[in-house]
């Protein structure tokens, strides 16, 4: 018997729903946030009171709320204020090393300024030393996640630019650095946000990485925002999408504490994501130790058909399912090792992945596999017992007199029921909804680590959405989510570490995955259908000797009792011939060999692309690595996984368990 565990590991709790926001807006300079500072900090202090309030309800059953911001003058500044005051965790995906940023940021107006505040030092200018020390002293209390591999090279463009201050070249140059910088941490701060407030005057279009450019990335990648009009800080809206800032005056508008709370309120309880139930059946869902002989004929037809050599059609099919509690020093070991050893990596953070992501994924991955055996393998039964029936049901003709049928009629009652009481139990358990969501989760979390440690986040309104139910995303974000950012500086040993340790190797054992399952399936999907048309053939052959064989005796070129002597046995062969040659292409359509080899075929194919890139950017000087070019990689990685479980879904989606008629 199989070894069987009650439940996931007890540090694995379900995940608390956590309201993420992040913060853009003018800064001081601009005259509308000048007129009304301390409106619009009243303004912010309501949001986050309400935000308070739908925590409370929560009943304990939430996260402390997160404030992302890049700690810039001004409006950000005012909102980790208000988040500071109230406890909550600060995050600060910064654009530059710190004190780049406060170098930047405290608009020093001389390049001796500069310098001073790039070296920590203070600065003779009150106006300017009281915006380092507000920054500084925030970021103190924050967790910093500082791009910095391109600090040198900005640093000097901000030296020559308040040198030579009439040199709009220098400037332009300057600008353009940081503003490309800006806007990939604004980014960064989306993709780790539910939604964006938004302190904006409404007509200041601004630059790239600007208050504006801020807003526009947020909507183009579905989080929505809630615009602060600075010229007019208590009217609050909704904003959904980049049309809606065109037609600012048509925008939903948050004018009262019941759509203000219901809002927030549909951020903690998405209608769609069923959590109370079914994320609770899954952390309760019984744990297989091995996988059972009983569902092995899926697997079987792959191993027989898709094997390349005796020894793999005829293998043993049994398999361990990796616990969560091994997981960290079994498969993922060389993982574990490889982000706790990345130069300037934050060990604790990826200790923590450890527990909470890769523990998930190998729960979440042995359900799946043991769930896809039952379901697969369920189905598969039927259509093989429903051939035997037939079989069976006919067998007596040649072999026995029609009073002797019974028995034979018996085997063939009690297949039948087989199939009946495999199908019942299957809806009734569920095997393939469980399957599907189950598989959903492990595939969220495989891949998850090599985001995780770059800062990378699928954003609110890009993730996938099921047919039935959204608990598997639901879940799986809010477990990522609850993680945050790692507290690291990013330089270029940081991220060649990642590209060439974890970047490249995912990419590369994906891809080799793929190419071998597209081998595999291709020729299960070959041999069935060969299989299947030989049966046929067969059968034709019978009917046609049988016809013969009457056609010679009707001629006398044969004796004319030997077609009725022989006509139970050619019955028997003309009817379980076709029977047979059904069953094996119904498990050929049911399994759909082709398709999966065409999605797997194709994911391996942007799987090598990847890795072509990751190759050809290790192969660049030290030093010319940027943090959007990993980034990119990850993200196109994540694409492709979501892209694939996409595909995957449309194929099976509709494949429930059934009598195979």
């Amino acid at each position: 018997m199989a070894g069987i565990g009650a439940h996931i590991p007890d540090n694995l709790g379900l995940p608390l729903p956590r309201l993420c926001l992040a913060i853009t807006g003018h800064r001081e300079a601009n005259t509308a946030f000048a007129q009304n500072r301390s409106a619009i900090a009243a303004t912010v202090t309501h949001l986050f009171d309400t935000v308070d309030s739908i925590v409370a309800r929560q009943g304990g059953n939430s996260a402390p709320s997160r404030l992302f911001s890049l700690l810039a003058h001004g409006a950000d500044l005012v909102a980790v204020d208000a988040a500071l005051a109230r406890q909550w965790e600060v995050s600060a995906p910064l654009p530059f090393g710190l004190d780049l940023n406060i170098a930047i940021n405290a608009e020093p107006s001389t390049a001796e300024e500069a310098q001073a505040l790039l070296q920590g030092a203070s600065v003779g200018d009150p106006a300017v030393e009281k915006r380092a020390r507000h920054i500084r002293d925030a970021a103190a209390k924050a967790d910093l996640f500082e791009l910095a591999e391109a600090d040198d090279e900005i640093a000097q463009a901000l030296l020559l630019s308040l040198q030579h201050g009439n040199d709009w070249q220098l400037a332009r140059s300057f600008s353009d650095l940081a503003s490309s910088r800006v806007a990939m941490a604004g980014r960064i701060m989306i993709e780790q946000s539910d939604l964006l407030i938004a302190i904006w005057d409404g007509v200041t279009p601004g630059a790239v990485g600007g208050t504006r450019h801020t807003i526009v990335t947020a909507l183009e990648t579905g989080t929505p925002v809630i615009w602060i009009n600075a010229a007019q800080p208590t009217r609050l809206a909704l904003l959904h999408s980049p049309e809606d800032l065109y037609s600012l005056g048509q925008c939903r508008l948050l004018d009262s504490e019941e759509i203000i709370a219901g809002f927030f309120d549909g951020i903690f309880n998405p209608p769609e994501a069923d959590q109370d139930e079914r994320a609770i059946q899954f952390h309760t869902e019984q744990w297989h130790m091995m996988s059972a002989r009983r569902f092995h004929a899926y697997r079987r037809i792959e191993a027989l058909f898709g094997g390349s050599g005796l020894r793999q059609r005829f293998s043993r099919l049994r398999q361990r399912y990796e616990t969560p509690d091994n997981i960290v020093s079994g498969s993922g070991a060389g993982l574990m090792e490889a982000m706790r050893n990345v130069p300037g990596g934050d060990k604790a953070f990826a200790d923590r992945v450890g527990r909470e992501v890769m523990q998930r994924f190998a729960w979440a991955d042995g359900l799946s596999t043991y769930l896809s055996d039952a379901y697969r393998g369920g189905m598969v039964t039927n259509f093989i017992l429903s051939a035997l029936a037939i079989i069976v049901g006919i067998s007596y003709l040649p072999v026995a007199s029609v009073d002797a049928k019974w028995p034979f009629a018996l085997v063939e009652f009690l297949l039948l029921a087989s199939i009946v009481a495999i199908t019942a139990i299957g809806r009734k358990r569920r095997w393939h909804g469980r399957w599907f969501e189950t598989r959903r989760v492990a595939e969220y979390f495989r891949h998850a680590p090599i985001m995780l440690v770059l800062g990378v986040a699928r954003a609110s309104g890009r993730w996938p959405r099921g047919a039935d139910t959204g608990w598997p995303e639901f879940y799986a974000k809010e477990v990522l989510r609850d993680l945050g950012l790692p507290k690291i500086r990013i330089d270029h040993d940081y991220l060649r570490a990642v590209l060439e340790k974890l970047l490249l190797r995912h990419a590369s054992n994906q891809r080799a995955y793929h190419e071998d399952k597209a081998r595999r399936l291709a020729r299960v999907h070959h041999g069935l259908d060969h299989l299947s048309e030989t049966l046929f053939k067969l059968a034709v052959l019978s009917v046609a000797g049988y016809l013969a064989l009457l056609a010679l005796a009707s001629l006398g070129w044969l004796p004319a009792s030997w077609p009725h002597a022989t006509s139970k046995s050619f019955t028997f062969l003309g009817v379980s011939l076709p029977a047979l040659g059904g069953a094996i292409a119904g498990i050929r359509y049911f399994g759909d060999f082709e398709r999966f080899a065409s999605i797997s075929e194709i994911t391996a194919e942007k799987l090598a692309e990847v890795e072509a890139r990751i190759q050809i950017l290790l192969t660049a000087p030290m030093g010319s690595l940027h943090y959007a070019q990993v980034a990119s990689l990850a993200h196109g990685i994540d694409d492709i996984v979501v892209s694939e479980i996409e595909n995957w879904q449309s194929v099976f989606g509709s494949k429930q368990i059934a009598v195979p008629v």
